[in-house]
């Protein structure tokens, strides 16, 4: 039995979509929807329940929050597998180039508990920032101009669907996956010029300071305001343009054209 975690949120629903009616699959939801389990890292004893009987973990990251937060979320679900018996935990990840983000600890603090587990096998996905997400954080003004402070940099953006897509193939097979990092991110790096010229904007970045003083008064959580400034500077510093890894995106496609993250990030801002 597979279990992914997460199936209603951004990754997972898409996950969940690939894995419809397979018997040998099941979704976990904080909700518990229909046709769910319901699996709430925040609440461990949900988790012996929704364990039971699996074999495959496909554990999609339990969303942004403090380091504290999130490190407990990911231990409490790592602890539940091994006393479930899961045997494989496939893990979604950050990219190798991210450690610049503050959001990375969390994500490299899951990767070394797995690695230390005495019963788990592991497979880390670590999937590169998605091209919808430059559809937020580099959406033209009113005033049809990008503002974002992104510099000169670029983005070595991925498509969230072909991160599914690899998704449902390493966790339905994860034999042939033990104990593999994969680096997945996109093949063409994305400057803030590429993103105003795709849409017939103009390209005008502002401050990290000024970006800063926005998501604050924007009502953010608090922990959000250095989450998204620290993705704008190692953006704009040459960190996330994909130069320092290479990528096993499209081994993992199959040797497939990967999606094109620039008319992701379009379709994404047309469509709002």
């Amino acid at each position: 039995m597979l279990l992914v975690t997460g199936a209603s949120g951004a990754l997972g629903s898409l996950v969940a979509e690939r894995l419809a009616g397979r018997a040998d699959v099941a979704l976990g939801t904080r909700a518990g929807l229909p046709g769910t389990r319901r699996l709430d890292f925040d609440a461990p004893g949900t988790l012996p329940e929704a364990f039971a009987g699996v074999d495959t973990l496909l554990l999609i990251s339990a969303g942004y929050g403090e380091d504290d937060t999130v490190v407990a979320r990911h231990g409490a679900a790592i602890s539940a597998a091994e006393r479930a018996g899961v045997r494989h935990v496939v893990y979604t990840s950050l990219s190798g180039d991210g450690d610049h983000l503050t959001y990375a600890l969390a994500h490299r603090w899951t990767e070394r508990r797995l690695r230390r587990s005495p019963t788990l096998d592991w497979t880390f996905l670590r999937n590169g920032l998605y091209a919808e997400f430059l559809s937020w954080i580099a959406a033209p003004d009113a005033d049809d101009r990008i503002t974002g402070p992104l510099g000169e940099g670029r983005l070595a953006a991925v498509a969230r669907e072909d991160l599914a897509d690899i998704a449902v193939s390493v966790a339905t097979d994860p034999a042939a996956h033990r104990s593999r990092v994969y680096e997945l991110v996109g093949e063409r790096a994305l400057g803030g010029g590429d993103l105003a010229r795709a849409l017939g904007s103009t390209y005008a970045p502002g401050t990290l300071a000024d970006a800063r003083a926005a998501i604050a008064a924007s009502g953010a959580e608090p922990f959000q305001v250095p989450m998204l400034a620290s993705t704008y500077s190692a953006i704009a510093h040459g960190f996330l343009d994909g130069s320092g890894i290479e990528s096993d995106l499209r081994a993992l496609l199959g040797g497939r054209e990967p999606r094109d993250a620039l008319d992701v990030f379009v379709k994404a801002v047309r469509e709002g």
